[in-house]
Protein backbone atom coordinates (compact mmCIF):
# COMPACT_ATOMS: atom_id res chain seq x y z
CA UNK A 1 0.00 0.00 0.00
CA UNK A 2 0.88 3.76 -0.76
CA UNK A 3 1.38 6.08 2.22
CA UNK A 4 2.43 9.30 2.82
CA UNK A 5 5.92 7.54 3.48
CA UNK A 6 6.62 5.66 0.60
CA UNK A 7 8.86 6.55 -1.67
CA UNK A 8 9.14 3.92 -4.88
CA UNK A 9 11.79 4.31 -7.50
CA UNK A 10 11.27 3.54 -11.11
CA UNK A 11 14.03 5.74 -12.92
CA UNK A 12 13.69 4.18 -16.55
CA UNK A 13 9.41 4.53 -16.86
CA UNK A 14 9.82 7.84 -15.31
CA UNK A 15 12.70 9.22 -17.64
CA UNK A 16 10.63 7.77 -20.27
CA UNK A 17 7.46 9.59 -19.27
CA UNK A 18 9.47 12.86 -18.55
CA UNK A 19 10.60 13.19 -22.19
CA UNK A 20 7.20 12.49 -23.49
CA UNK A 21 5.66 15.40 -21.82
CA UNK A 22 8.58 17.73 -23.35
CA UNK A 23 7.98 20.16 -25.99
CA UNK A 24 6.34 18.14 -28.70
CA UNK A 25 7.82 18.38 -32.29
CA UNK A 26 5.03 18.39 -35.19
CA UNK A 27 2.72 15.57 -35.82
CA UNK A 28 3.53 13.11 -38.63
CA UNK A 29 1.62 13.73 -41.84
CA UNK A 30 1.40 9.79 -42.82
CA UNK A 31 -1.92 7.56 -43.08
CA UNK A 32 -3.55 7.42 -39.30
CA UNK A 33 -3.22 4.37 -38.14
CA UNK A 34 -6.81 3.94 -35.87
CA UNK A 35 -7.85 2.33 -32.72
CA UNK A 36 -11.91 1.66 -31.99
CA UNK A 37 -12.86 3.07 -28.85
CA UNK A 38 -16.38 1.64 -27.81
CA UNK A 39 -17.34 3.48 -24.46
CA UNK A 40 -20.00 5.83 -22.81
CA UNK A 41 -20.33 9.73 -24.49
CA UNK A 42 -23.80 10.19 -23.36
CA UNK A 43 -25.99 8.22 -20.53
CA UNK A 44 -25.47 7.61 -17.17
CA UNK A 45 -21.69 6.90 -17.34
CA UNK A 46 -20.84 9.56 -19.94
CA UNK A 47 -18.40 10.89 -17.01
CA UNK A 48 -16.23 7.89 -17.68
CA UNK A 49 -15.95 8.20 -21.54
CA UNK A 50 -15.29 11.95 -20.69
CA UNK A 51 -12.24 11.01 -18.63
CA UNK A 52 -10.98 8.35 -21.39
CA UNK A 53 -10.73 10.92 -23.90
CA UNK A 54 -8.38 13.14 -21.66
CA UNK A 55 -6.19 10.29 -21.17
CA UNK A 56 -6.09 9.28 -25.20
CA UNK A 57 -5.94 12.96 -25.79
CA UNK A 58 -2.61 13.53 -23.86
CA UNK A 59 -1.28 10.20 -24.86
CA UNK A 60 -1.88 10.97 -28.30
CA UNK A 61 -0.03 14.30 -28.21
CA UNK A 62 3.13 12.85 -26.91
CA UNK A 63 2.76 9.59 -29.39
CA UNK A 64 2.11 11.72 -32.56
CA UNK A 65 4.45 15.00 -30.99
CA UNK A 66 7.33 12.37 -31.15
CA UNK A 67 6.88 11.08 -34.60
CA UNK A 68 4.15 8.58 -34.09
CA UNK A 69 3.96 5.17 -35.32
CA UNK A 70 6.45 4.78 -38.22
CA UNK A 71 6.19 8.17 -39.52
CA UNK A 72 2.46 7.74 -39.11
CA UNK A 73 0.04 9.57 -36.45
CA UNK A 74 -1.69 7.38 -34.38
CA UNK A 75 -5.76 7.86 -33.83
CA UNK A 76 -9.13 6.54 -32.56
CA UNK A 77 -12.48 6.54 -33.75
CA UNK A 78 -15.04 7.09 -30.49
CA UNK A 79 -18.45 4.93 -30.63
CA UNK A 80 -20.52 6.35 -27.94
CA UNK A 81 -22.48 3.31 -26.74
CA UNK A 82 -23.80 4.78 -23.66
CA UNK A 83 -22.18 1.29 -22.07
CA UNK A 84 -25.08 -0.76 -22.87
CA UNK A 85 -24.96 -4.04 -24.21
CA UNK A 86 -26.91 -3.68 -27.24
CA UNK A 87 -24.90 -0.94 -28.28
CA UNK A 88 -21.54 -2.50 -28.04
CA UNK A 89 -22.50 -5.41 -30.34
CA UNK A 90 -23.77 -3.45 -32.86
CA UNK A 91 -20.55 -1.39 -32.73
CA UNK A 92 -18.16 -4.47 -32.45
CA UNK A 93 -19.81 -5.25 -36.20
CA UNK A 94 -18.96 -1.67 -37.29
CA UNK A 95 -15.52 -1.92 -35.84
CA UNK A 96 -14.80 -5.58 -37.20
CA UNK A 97 -15.92 -4.58 -40.54
CA UNK A 98 -13.75 -1.37 -41.07
CA UNK A 99 -10.40 -2.34 -42.22
CA UNK A 100 -8.78 1.02 -40.88
CA UNK A 101 -9.20 -0.43 -37.21
CA UNK A 102 -6.31 -2.58 -36.20
CA UNK A 103 -7.16 -3.07 -32.12
CA UNK A 104 -10.50 -2.14 -30.46
CA UNK A 105 -10.52 -0.54 -26.69
CA UNK A 106 -13.37 -0.69 -23.91
CA UNK A 107 -16.34 -1.09 -23.91
CA UNK A 108 -16.40 0.97 -19.92
CA UNK A 109 -18.50 -2.14 -17.80
CA UNK A 110 -17.27 -5.60 -18.08
CA UNK A 111 -20.93 -6.70 -19.01
CA UNK A 112 -21.00 -4.22 -22.24
CA UNK A 113 -17.95 -5.81 -22.92
CA UNK A 114 -18.55 -9.07 -22.41
CA UNK A 115 -21.85 -9.33 -24.44
CA UNK A 116 -19.29 -7.77 -27.73
CA UNK A 117 -16.74 -10.25 -26.99
CA UNK A 118 -17.39 -13.32 -29.41
CA UNK A 119 -17.97 -11.23 -32.14
CA UNK A 120 -14.40 -9.52 -31.54
CA UNK A 121 -12.72 -12.78 -31.10
CA UNK A 122 -14.39 -14.55 -34.12
CA UNK A 123 -12.88 -11.84 -36.34
CA UNK A 124 -9.50 -11.87 -35.11
CA UNK A 125 -9.91 -8.01 -34.04
CA UNK A 126 -7.80 -8.20 -30.79
CA UNK A 127 -10.60 -6.99 -27.99
CA UNK A 128 -8.69 -4.68 -25.05
CA UNK A 129 -10.49 -3.77 -22.08
CA UNK A 130 -8.93 -0.97 -19.72
CA UNK A 131 -11.84 -1.01 -17.06
CA UNK A 132 -12.74 -4.59 -17.05
CA UNK A 133 -12.53 -6.22 -14.02
CA UNK A 134 -14.80 -9.24 -14.31
CA UNK A 135 -12.55 -12.06 -13.83
CA UNK A 136 -14.41 -13.96 -16.59
CA UNK A 137 -13.91 -10.79 -18.98
CA UNK A 138 -10.63 -12.61 -20.55
CA UNK A 139 -11.66 -15.89 -21.10
CA UNK A 140 -13.92 -15.52 -24.24
CA UNK A 141 -10.60 -15.99 -26.11
CA UNK A 142 -6.87 -15.28 -27.37
CA UNK A 143 -8.04 -11.90 -28.58
CA UNK A 144 -9.52 -10.66 -25.45
CA UNK A 145 -6.86 -8.86 -23.28
CA UNK A 146 -7.08 -6.33 -20.25
CA UNK A 147 -4.93 -3.96 -18.19
CA UNK A 148 -7.26 -3.80 -15.75
CA UNK A 149 -7.19 -5.80 -12.26
CA UNK A 150 -9.90 -8.55 -11.70
CA UNK A 151 -12.47 -8.20 -9.49
CA UNK A 152 -10.86 -11.50 -8.18
CA UNK A 153 -7.90 -9.87 -7.36
CA UNK A 154 -8.94 -6.54 -6.37
CA UNK A 155 -11.59 -7.33 -4.03
CA UNK A 156 -9.96 -9.68 -1.69
CA UNK A 157 -7.04 -6.50 -1.32
CA UNK A 158 -10.71 -4.38 -0.62
CA UNK A 159 -11.63 -7.16 2.39
CA UNK A 160 -8.91 -6.68 3.72
CA UNK A 161 -8.76 -2.77 3.79
CA UNK A 162 -12.15 -2.72 4.87
CA UNK A 163 -11.87 -5.97 7.67
CA UNK A 164 -7.89 -5.19 8.54
CA UNK A 165 -7.24 -1.92 7.69
CA UNK A 166 -10.72 0.01 9.03
CA UNK A 167 -12.17 -2.06 11.49
CA UNK A 168 -15.17 -3.78 10.03
CA UNK A 169 -16.72 -6.73 11.46
CA UNK A 170 -20.52 -6.21 10.94
CA UNK A 171 -20.23 -5.49 7.36
CA UNK A 172 -23.73 -4.60 4.79
CA UNK A 173 -22.73 -4.44 1.22
CA UNK A 174 -24.50 -2.97 -1.18
CA UNK A 175 -23.95 -3.64 -4.93
CA UNK A 176 -25.61 -3.34 -8.42
CA UNK A 177 -27.54 -5.92 -9.42
CA UNK A 178 -25.20 -6.38 -12.90
CA UNK A 179 -23.04 -9.05 -13.21
CA UNK A 180 -20.35 -7.10 -12.27
CA UNK A 181 -22.00 -5.73 -9.35
CA UNK A 182 -22.99 -9.28 -7.83
CA UNK A 183 -19.34 -10.61 -8.80
CA UNK A 184 -17.82 -8.10 -7.31
CA UNK A 185 -20.03 -9.12 -4.47
CA UNK A 186 -19.39 -12.53 -4.10
CA UNK A 187 -15.25 -12.04 -3.77
CA UNK A 188 -15.66 -9.16 -1.41
CA UNK A 189 -17.78 -11.27 1.14
CA UNK A 190 -16.03 -14.60 0.81
CA UNK A 191 -12.83 -12.66 1.53
CA UNK A 192 -14.29 -10.83 4.11
CA UNK A 193 -15.55 -14.27 5.83
CA UNK A 194 -12.20 -15.27 5.63
CA UNK A 195 -10.71 -13.04 7.31
CA UNK A 196 -13.27 -13.08 10.59
CA UNK A 197 -15.86 -10.84 9.30
CA UNK A 198 -19.57 -11.13 9.63
CA UNK A 199 -22.02 -10.27 6.63
CA UNK A 200 -25.20 -9.38 8.03
CA UNK A 201 -26.98 -7.27 5.15
CA UNK A 202 -26.28 -7.61 1.32
CA UNK A 203 -28.69 -5.63 -0.74
CA UNK A 204 -28.65 -5.17 -4.39
CA UNK A 205 -29.99 -2.68 -6.77
CA UNK A 206 -30.96 -1.65 -10.10
CA UNK A 207 -28.49 0.68 -12.27
CA UNK A 208 -31.64 3.02 -12.57
CA UNK A 209 -32.23 2.67 -8.59
CA UNK A 210 -32.35 6.44 -7.93
CA UNK A 211 -34.22 6.03 -3.78
CA UNK A 212 -32.51 3.83 -1.55
CA UNK A 213 -33.98 4.77 1.71
CA UNK A 214 -36.07 1.71 2.22
CA UNK A 215 -33.38 -0.59 1.61
CA UNK A 216 -30.75 1.21 4.06
CA UNK A 217 -33.63 1.14 6.27
CA UNK A 218 -33.24 -2.45 6.29
CA UNK A 219 -29.45 -2.26 6.64
CA UNK A 220 -29.37 -0.18 9.74
CA UNK A 221 -31.36 -2.47 11.59
CA UNK A 222 -29.38 -5.75 10.93
CA UNK A 223 -26.69 -3.30 12.75
CA UNK A 224 -23.33 -3.67 10.69
CA UNK A 225 -20.47 -1.45 11.88
CA UNK A 226 -19.57 -0.86 8.47
CA UNK A 227 -21.09 -0.02 5.11
CA UNK A 228 -19.50 -1.34 1.54
CA UNK A 229 -20.63 -0.35 -1.74
CA UNK A 230 -19.78 -2.11 -4.97
CA UNK A 231 -20.84 1.06 -6.89
CA UNK A 232 -20.54 3.73 -9.55
CA UNK A 233 -19.74 7.27 -8.14
CA UNK A 234 -23.02 8.45 -9.44
CA UNK A 235 -25.62 5.77 -7.29
CA UNK A 236 -23.16 5.52 -4.60
CA UNK A 237 -23.28 9.14 -3.99
CA UNK A 238 -26.98 9.23 -4.02
CA UNK A 239 -26.55 6.01 -1.28
CA UNK A 240 -24.00 7.92 1.06
CA UNK A 241 -26.49 10.92 0.91
CA UNK A 242 -29.84 8.69 1.77
CA UNK A 243 -27.30 6.42 4.60
CA UNK A 244 -27.34 9.33 6.50
CA UNK A 245 -31.13 10.85 5.90
CA UNK A 246 -31.82 7.36 7.15
CA UNK A 247 -29.53 7.70 10.10
CA UNK A 248 -27.01 5.22 9.11
CA UNK A 249 -24.11 7.16 10.81
CA UNK A 250 -21.41 3.75 10.28
CA UNK A 251 -18.35 4.40 8.54
CA UNK A 252 -18.70 3.55 4.58
CA UNK A 253 -15.75 1.96 2.10
CA UNK A 254 -16.82 1.29 -1.59
CA UNK A 255 -14.61 -0.12 -4.76
CA UNK A 256 -12.63 1.48 -6.38
CA UNK A 257 -15.22 2.29 -9.36
CA UNK A 258 -15.77 5.30 -7.01
CA UNK A 259 -13.16 7.18 -7.27
CA UNK A 260 -13.79 10.41 -9.55
CA UNK A 261 -14.04 14.10 -8.23
CA UNK A 262 -17.85 13.42 -9.30
CA UNK A 263 -18.26 10.82 -6.24
CA UNK A 264 -17.03 13.88 -3.97
CA UNK A 265 -18.92 16.79 -6.37
CA UNK A 266 -22.53 14.54 -6.17
CA UNK A 267 -22.01 13.56 -2.52
CA UNK A 268 -21.47 16.80 -0.98
CA UNK A 269 -21.02 16.63 2.75
CA UNK A 270 -22.39 13.04 3.07
CA UNK A 271 -19.01 12.29 0.68
CA UNK A 272 -16.55 13.38 3.68
CA UNK A 273 -15.14 10.31 5.67
CA UNK A 274 -16.08 7.57 2.66
CA UNK A 275 -12.85 5.35 2.17
CA UNK A 276 -11.87 3.88 -0.86
CA UNK A 277 -8.60 2.26 -2.57
CA UNK A 278 -7.32 2.80 -6.33
CA UNK A 279 -4.68 1.87 -8.78
CA UNK A 280 -3.45 5.50 -9.07
CA UNK A 281 -3.72 8.50 -7.09
CA UNK A 282 -2.01 11.87 -8.19
CA UNK A 283 0.12 12.23 -5.10
CA UNK A 284 1.73 8.85 -5.38
CA UNK A 285 5.59 10.30 -5.06
CA UNK A 286 6.55 7.89 -7.88
CA UNK A 287 8.22 9.74 -10.43
CA UNK A 288 6.26 8.15 -12.98
CA UNK A 289 2.93 9.31 -11.80
CA UNK A 290 4.41 12.97 -11.13
CA UNK A 291 5.62 13.18 -14.43
CA UNK A 292 1.78 12.32 -15.96
CA UNK A 293 0.57 14.61 -13.01
CA UNK A 294 3.07 17.78 -14.32
CA UNK A 295 1.54 16.70 -18.21
CA UNK A 296 -1.94 16.30 -17.54
CA UNK A 297 -2.15 19.82 -15.71
CA UNK A 298 -0.36 21.52 -18.36
CA UNK A 299 -2.83 20.47 -20.79
CA UNK A 300 -6.23 20.51 -18.91
CA UNK A 301 -5.32 22.81 -15.70
CA UNK A 302 -6.48 20.34 -13.07
CA UNK A 303 -5.43 16.78 -11.15
CA UNK A 304 -6.07 13.79 -13.23
CA UNK A 305 -8.07 10.98 -11.60
CA UNK A 306 -7.91 7.33 -12.35
CA UNK A 307 -9.92 6.75 -15.38
CA UNK A 308 -7.51 9.31 -16.89
CA UNK A 309 -4.65 7.39 -16.06
CA UNK A 310 -6.22 4.28 -17.54
CA UNK A 311 -6.58 5.35 -20.45
CA UNK A 312 -3.39 7.21 -20.48
CA UNK A 313 -1.44 4.01 -20.07
CA UNK A 314 -3.39 2.32 -22.65
CA UNK A 315 -2.65 4.65 -25.11
CA UNK A 316 0.76 4.53 -24.43
CA UNK A 317 1.21 1.15 -24.36
CA UNK A 318 -0.60 0.39 -27.66
CA UNK A 319 1.89 3.20 -29.18
CA UNK A 320 4.68 0.48 -28.10
CA UNK A 321 2.98 -2.30 -29.76
CA UNK A 322 2.73 -0.70 -32.78
CA UNK A 323 6.67 0.87 -33.07
CA UNK A 324 7.56 -3.11 -32.27
CA UNK A 325 4.87 -5.01 -34.14
CA UNK A 326 6.59 -6.02 -37.74
CA UNK A 327 3.10 -5.28 -39.36
CA UNK A 328 -0.39 -3.81 -39.04
CA UNK A 329 -2.20 -7.18 -39.56
CA UNK A 330 -4.66 -7.73 -36.62
CA UNK A 331 -3.41 -11.25 -35.79
CA UNK A 332 0.30 -9.62 -35.54
CA UNK A 333 -0.77 -6.80 -32.97
CA UNK A 334 -2.06 -9.23 -30.74
CA UNK A 335 0.82 -11.63 -30.92
CA UNK A 336 3.65 -7.98 -30.68
CA UNK A 337 1.11 -7.70 -27.03
CA UNK A 338 1.94 -10.92 -26.04
CA UNK A 339 5.62 -10.24 -26.40
CA UNK A 340 5.93 -6.37 -25.12
CA UNK A 341 7.75 -6.13 -21.54
CA UNK A 342 8.46 -3.39 -19.33
CA UNK A 343 6.19 -0.82 -20.95
CA UNK A 344 6.15 2.68 -19.17
CA UNK A 345 2.91 2.79 -16.88
CA UNK A 346 1.47 4.77 -14.34
CA UNK A 347 -0.66 2.08 -12.98
CA UNK A 348 2.01 -0.45 -13.04
CA UNK A 349 5.63 1.38 -13.23
CA UNK A 350 6.23 -1.45 -16.24
CA UNK A 351 3.60 -2.93 -17.46
CA UNK A 352 4.12 -6.83 -18.65
CA UNK A 353 1.37 -9.05 -19.40
CA UNK A 354 0.77 -12.42 -18.04
CA UNK A 355 0.07 -14.47 -21.17
CA UNK A 356 -2.38 -16.85 -19.72
CA UNK A 357 -4.45 -14.78 -18.35
CA UNK A 358 -3.97 -12.09 -20.69
CA UNK A 359 -4.16 -9.33 -18.07
CA UNK A 360 -1.36 -6.97 -16.67
CA UNK A 361 0.69 -8.30 -13.35
CA UNK A 362 1.76 -6.05 -10.17
CA UNK A 363 -0.90 -3.44 -9.76
CA UNK A 364 -0.19 -0.87 -7.02
CA UNK A 365 -2.98 0.46 -4.39
CA UNK A 366 -3.60 3.72 -2.73
CA UNK A 367 -5.82 3.70 0.49
CA UNK A 368 -7.83 6.79 0.25
CA UNK A 369 -10.29 8.53 2.46
CA UNK A 370 -12.53 11.75 1.35
CA UNK A 371 -11.40 14.77 3.55
CA UNK A 372 -11.93 18.57 3.61
CA UNK A 373 -13.75 17.66 0.26
CA UNK A 374 -11.11 15.77 -1.87
CA UNK A 375 -9.96 12.39 -2.22
CA UNK A 376 -6.91 12.44 0.32
CA UNK A 377 -4.34 9.35 1.55
CA UNK A 378 -5.89 7.46 4.07
CA UNK A 379 -3.58 8.31 7.73
CA UNK A 380 -3.95 5.21 9.04
CA UNK A 381 -6.39 5.97 12.26
CA UNK A 382 -8.79 3.17 13.01
CA UNK A 383 -12.61 3.92 12.33
CA UNK A 384 -14.28 1.83 14.62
Amino acid sequence: MITRRTLLQSGSAALALVSAGRALAQEPAGEPIFLGVSGPLTGPNAQYGAQWKQGFDLALDQINGSGGIKGRPLRYIFEDTQSDPKQTVAVAQKFVADKRIVAELGDFSSPASMAASPIYQRAGLLQFGLTNSHPDFTKTGDFIWSNSVSQAEEQPLNAAFAVKRLGFKRIAILHLNTDWGRTSKDHFAAAAKELGAEIVATEGYLPEEKDFRSTLVRVRDANPNGLFLESYYADAALIARQARQTGLTVPIAAASSIYSPKFVELGGDAAEGVFTSSRFFPEDPRPEVQAFVSAFKAKYGKEPDAFNSYAYDTMILFGQVLRETPNLERKTIRDTLAKVRDVPSVVYGKATFDTQTRRVRGARSAELVVKGGRFTLWDGKATN
